[in-house]
């Protein structure tokens, strides 16, 4: 992580690649959240990106937290990335976001 970006959270738990994906799966209509936890003073520039698209773009007022919540109508596996800009500074990550079908059963 940078000095900017201290924490980056998926569904409210901590945003870890290696962690089995099962852990961040949702379905369709059920939104994702997408957190950074953000150090430093001043301002920075927040964003996500997904296939071109930006739903979240916000300036937030550090230290603080950037909150994104992105939903889909339709299963399948989307790369969302996540940009932070603030006093020179940039960070970006690119958080997997995979919609499964149904919820599971049993």
């Amino acid at each position: 992580m940078s000095r900017l970006v201290r924490l980056i959270k998926l569904n409210n738990l901590q945003y870890n690649t290696n962690r089995d994906p099962q852990v961040y799966r949702s379905v369709p209509k059920r939104p994702f959240r997408i957190q950074a936890v953000l150090d430093g003073s001043g301002t920075a520039r927040a964003k996500v990106e997904i296939d071109g698209t930006v739903p979240c773009n916000q300036s937030i007022d550090l230290p603080g937290t950037f909150t994104c919540d992105v939903g889909f109508d339709t299963p399948g596996v989307r790369v969302a990335t996540l940009f932070i800009e603030s006093a020179g500074e940039s960070f970006s990550r690119d958080i997997r976001l995979d919609v499964m079908e149904h919820d599971w059963i049993g």
